[in-house]
């Protein structure tokens, strides 16, 4: 799901002509015990964690903010999980505790 972002990212960028990407998600990418890790740039993201979990039959996908994370990784975070909502068609508690629901038509 995090490729797929990236590639429409990507994607914007060709046809605004400049590295949207670059701007839109300013992190790397690194994983850890089944666990993305998106580390920030250090001045206006610092990073946030993607894993998903079970319990019995519900699958979701967990995404948490890092300790000092600043407005801007709410923001992505926030942007990142609609993306994935819509996409998967599922339901979407905000970090704001409302609940988003994007059914699969």
């Amino acid at each position: 799901m995090l490729e797929r972002y990236r590639a429409a990212l990507r994607k914007t960028g060709e046809q605004l002509g400049w590295a949207y990407e670059q701007a839109a998600f300013s992190y790397t990418v690194h994983e850890r015990d089944h666990v993305l890790y998106l580390q920030g740039d250090g001045r206006l993201y610092k990073g946030m964690a993607i894993a998903v979990r079970t319990a019995g039959e519900e699958t979701w996908i967990e995404l948490a903010l890092a300790p000092r994370a600043t407005h801007g990784d709410k923001g992505k975070a926030n942007e990142f999980s609609k993306w994935m909502a819509k996409t998967l068609g599922g339901e979407l508690r905000l970090f704001s505790g409302r609940t988003m629901s994007f059914g699969r038509a």
